[in-house]
């Protein structure tokens, strides 16, 4: 028996995506403390410029929102409705 596509599954790519600066407003969490929270999370979309010289690297991340619940309830053992990204714009 073949499963039945889902009638309203979005694709990921159409998924909210946030900055850690979305993030950390919404949280109250630095951009650095997200920086690590987020750093070697699958799906996190990262952009911008390698190293140059002796520079570090310069990059934004965007964060899917699916991705954002997961790392924020692992970080702040916080699983209950009302927590999360309510306060995202």
């Amino acid at each position: 028996m073949m499963a039945q596509p889902m009638e309203n599954a979005r694709p990921d790519f159409l998924e909210r995506h946030y900055s850690l600066m979305e993030l950390s407003e919404a949280w109250n969490v630095s951009p650095a403390t997200l920086r690590r929270w987020f750093k070697h999370e699958p799906d996190v979309v990262r952009f911008g410029k390698g190293r140059r010289g002796s520079k570090r690297p310069y990059y934004s991340m965007r964060v899917p929102e699916s991705v954002a619940l997961r790392v924020y309830r692992l970080n702040t053992y916080q699983s209950a409705p009302g927590h999360g990204l309510e306060g995202c714009k």
